[in-house]
Formats: C-alpha cells, structure tokens, sequence
C-alpha cells in the first residue's frame, strides 16, 4: 500500500516542498530511501525502525521504499524522520491515510519515539503559508519560532505515539500561540554609552552611523575604547521590527543557532569572529551551505577587531555583501543566496606592534602604512566613516562621568530612522546606507554652496565616485538626527570630516 506525507525541506535558508511518498509490499525485508537523499536521511532507517517499535507498534517485515519528491533537489539531515515514519504506518494500518491530508510534517526521530527538533523550522513555515497549507505539525522545541508565521496552524508534537493519537483523534493538542515580541529597551548585557569616558568624536560618529546603518572604521592604540565603544553600538540601534525579527531569526533557525523553545530574535545581532576565522565561516558555504558570520549579523552588527590580520581572501570576500546585501554561495551541492545587510565596525592599531602613542611608537612610517595598508582600497570605499582615536586622557578616566546613556541616544537615532522609513516608504531600502547611485540625486540634493565644498574635497583628497557618494548618504543621515529637510553645507563638512584615511593618502 502507499502512503503520502507532505513534508519541508531546507536548502541554505531556503525551504521547499516535499512529498514522503512510502511503498510497503510482500517481498524480502528492506528499506530503500530513494530521491537524492544524504547520508543523514539515509541512515534515519534504523531510528525509524526502533522509534515505531518503542512507541508500541508493530514494524512491517516487508519491503518498504520510501521516495522524497522532488527527486532532483537534495534531501539534507533528520527532518524527514517523522513524515516517514508516519507514511510507514499509514501504508501498514495503524493510521488512515486520509489522516495525512492538508497537512506538513517535519521533526527528527529519538530511538524511544521522542520528537526531537530540527534546524530551520521558522522558514520552513513560512514555505507552508505560501503552499496554502493550514497545519503544520513541528517538535515541540520548534513551536515558539514556527507560530509567528501567521496563517498556519502549528502543532507541537512530543512524541511519535502523541502524533498518531493526535492525527487518530483520540488526543487534542493545541495550537502554539504566536510569540510576543518584546525587545528590551537594552541588551541583557546591560552596557551603555554612559560608561565610555572622552571620545566624544567617536561616539558622535558611532550614532550618525547607527542612524543610517553606515559601516565604520576605528584606528587607534590600545586602550583607545575601540572594543568598547563598538560593543556599545548596539544599544542604540533601534529595536527590530516585527518583519526584521522575522528576517533574523529564519536565518539562526536555519544555522541551528536558535536557542530551543524561544520565538524570536527580539534584539539586534553582534557578531566578533576572531580574525582566524575562514572565509566560509565569515562569508558561508560549506557542505550544507550554511549560513557565515555575514548572514547571522543580518540587520545587525558585525564587528571585526584586528582587521588588519584577517586573511586578505576573508576581507576582499566582503566586497559583495557590502555593497549588494547579500552575498551567493556556489558550491558542488548547489548555489544559495543569503541575506548580509548587516553593518561593519572594524577596528585595527595604527601600527603592527600596537604600540600606545606616535611618541613611543618603535615603528616606520612605512612599516604603518604597510599595516593600515592590508585594507583594499575597493574596500575601504565600502567603508563609510573612517575614526581616527587617540588615546583617552588621564582626566577623563578619573573625572566624574558626563556621556549620554545609550537610552537617550537611542531616542534620536529611531527618531532619524523613522524619517528614512517616511522617506523610503514602498521601496526596498530601509536605511540611507542603502540608498542606490540612481536615488542619490532626488534624496540627498545639495545647495550650491555645499556642492562647492564636497567638489573641493573631492579634488583635494582624490575621493572615488564610490567613497563621494558615501558623503553624501552620510551628510543625508546627520541631517536627519537634526530633523532637517535638506543637506547643508555643515552636514557635508561632518561627512568629510569622517574621511580620515582619504586625508592620509593625500
């Protein structure tokens, strides 16, 4: 008899349809998986025989094929367990094969029958919804992520024995209700802005580049605060919509990197990879084509100390995310695309012996360019705001505290984005980071007197077309935290201002 399951599978972020079809018939004892699978769906045989035998079934001593459709696209990992195991017993008796309709099934398979989590579940529903299917029966570790995809009915299962009572009628379980999004004014980590002293420059240049979500750059010597000044942009970036929070967690679903039983990401990412990090885990791919340390900081930041000692393969793999949002993996297995617009603080020591001051610094003027000269150009014009960090005074650091809190910051820096979302309202940018080299003209317009500064500049510090029209995204932004209509000439002059490596190579 044959039996049929609709199913989910994952492909990078990526969910697509699939039908478990099982074929039970008189023949020799076998099991035979068909349909591109890997070893991970191969090997599931063995947990499905002892999970159906412990749940108090009997297992057929028949010939059974099952089949994953569409046979030209590769099955990966455990989350077909489940759906085979059910089309097994619907094909064999225990369970009706009417049963089976109008709904998905996904979930690995514990030898005693328990339902185990999967990665990927929250794109998976939302491959569901836009297949019209209105149950959805996951783990229950996997429930919180699956129900804040509206429209679809989401079943948490414990065990094997519960799904088929449930799926019988003879148990009733509930509907996962939608998790709440509730991002916390701050980070759990409860670091603010107020606990850094001077670097009044920086932490000015920190909020226009949270306010439009523009990549920045710190040179400085050690103890300069460039860790903590960049650990700290992240409690004034804005919380996350709910379309963001949606957008962030289906990548760390799909990752595995979800904590269990949780729904949503409710704040925005910081990621730090070490500067040994590969370029497949900084960029992704991989076997299974995961996502890299781009991706999990989607919509959030990715810091990267030491840039300078990050392989240079690593760093010029950054040009693409940069520069489009997302970056495309090819690989043997296959090709993906992954989301990366996150936002870029590097930071790096002016010097390769990171010494503390100019003054005690042992090494060449040579020797420092070459360091600071591991950086691209392509890749540092992809870099919006350049800092330059002196090192903090002593006065500073004994003196009572007198920053703004992270609170207060945060208020003009959501205020500013709010005027980017009025502004940018049914087109596909969010943030004036994003704005594209078609758009500059209508948005970021300059009076002539400012037009007449920035030629200058440009003239004199021999900017690329790319790094002029970062100016002006920038000169757009500060002139949002001012709530200004137009860009003036002193909202250029800051922009330039934030040019320091285009000052040193003039």
């Amino acid at each position: 008899m044959i039996a049929r399951v609709r199913s989910v599978g994952l492909h990078g972020i990526h969910a697509t349809g699939v039908w478990v079809e099982v074929d039970v018939v008189n023949g020799l004892p076998s099991f035979a998986t068909v349909g591109l699978p890997d070893s991970s769906v191969r090997e599931s045989r063995d947990r499905i025989r002892a999970a159906i035998k412990n749940s108090g079934y009997d297992f057929p001593i028949e010939r059974i094929t099952v089949s994953l459709a569409p046979a030209d696209i590769r099955k990966e990992g455990p989350a077909f367990d489940l759906p085979m195991a059910l089309g097994i017993l619907a094909a064999e008796g225990p369970l009706k094969p009417e049963r089976l309709k109008g709904l998905a099934v996904v979930g690995e398979l514990s030898l005693d029958g328990a339902v185990c989590p999967v990665r990927g579940a929250l794109p998976m529903a939302l491959q569901c919804r836009r297949d019209g299917i209105s149950r959805f029966l996951v783990p229950e570790a996997n429930a919180a992520e699956s129900a804040a995809i509206t429209g679809v009915g989401v079943i948490p299962l414990a065990t094997l024995r519960q799904t088929v009572e449930y799926l019988r009628g003879e148990r009733a379980i509930p509907e996962a209700a939608p998790p709440l999004l509730t991002a916390s004014e701050l980070p759990a980590d409860g670091i603010d802005f107020a606990e850094v002293r001077g670097q009044a420059h920086a932490k000015r240049a920190l909020e226009v580049a949270a306010a439009g979500a523009h990549n920045v750059l710190m040179l400085g010597p050690p103890g300069a605060g460039k860790t903590m000044l960049s650990r700290r942009l992240a409690t004034i970036l804005p919380p996350p919509s709910l379309e963001e929070a949606i957008e962030m967690s289906s990548i760390w679903s799909a990752a595995g990197l979800l904590p269990s039983g949780r729904g949503l990401v409710a704040t925005r990412p910081f990621r730090a990879p070490h500067h040994t990090v590969s370029e497949a885990a900084l960029i992704g791919g991989g076997g299974r084509l995961h996502p890299g340390e781009v991706s999990l900081a989607h919509l959030g930041v990715l810091f990267l100390d030491e840039i300078p000692e990050f392989s240079r393969r690593a760093l010029e793999s950054l040009r693409q995310p940069l520069e489009e949002g997302e970056v495309t993996i090819t690989r043997a297995a296959g090709s993906a695309a992954f989301p990366a617009r996150f936002q870029l603080v590097a930071a790096a020591n002016p010097c390769r012996r990171a010494c503390r001051s100019m003054e005690q610094c042992l090494c060449t003027p040579a020797e420092r360019e070459h360091y600071v000269g591991r950086l691209s150009g392509p890749l540092l014009d992809r870099i919006d705001l350049h800092l330059e960090l002196p090192a903090v005074e002593i006065s500073d650091l004994t003196g009572e505290p007198t920053g703004e809190s992270s609170a207060v910051i945060r208020a003009r820096v959501t205020a500013a984005r709010a005027r980017q979302a009025a502004r940018f309202e049914g087109m596909n940018i969010r943030v004036n980071a994003r704005i594209g080299a078609r758009m500059l003209r209508r948005w970021c317009a300059l009076p002539p007197d400012a037009a007449r500064l920035l030629t200058r500049a440009v003239g004199r510090l021999g900017l690329s077309a790319r790094a002029y029209h970062r100016i002006l995204r920038v000169a757009r932004t500060i002139a949002d935290l001012e709530g200004s209509e137009g860009i003036t000439a002193e909202h250029v002059s800051e922009a330039v201002q934030y040019r320091t490596l285009d000052r040193r190579a003039s």
